[in-house]
């Protein structure tokens, strides 16, 4: 089981202007991610889980549709994912 924390600012992001199908996504991402991990992620073809560059070196992103994706890190050792920030694809850094 791996463990998700989100960052105090996306809770914030999610109560904005953020759709339902794209917040029914993020659950369904969240127990995914949970169970099976980064591997699990980047098994499902719909996410399109990719490595970031430049800024977000070292960060991974999941695409919830055309627009909205979620940035976040993955710590192995112990089995642990932090969620920075869900957004409608803006990568400029908080």
């Amino acid at each position: 089981m791996w463990e998700i924390q989100e960052h105090r600012r996306v809770d914030k992001q999610l109560s904005g202007v953020v759709p339902i199908e794209v917040l029914k996504r993020y659950e369904k991402w969240k127990d995914i991610a949970r169970v099976s991990g980064p591997m699990g992620l980047r098994a499902i073809k719909g996410f399109h889980d990719e490595a970031l560059s430049g800024e977000w070196k070292g960060h991974r992103s999941s695409r919830f549709g055309l627009q909205w994706r979620v940035i976040y890190s993955v710590t192995a050792e112990v089995l642990f994912i932090q969620v920075v920030q869900v957004t409608p694809h803006d990568y400029r850094r908080p």
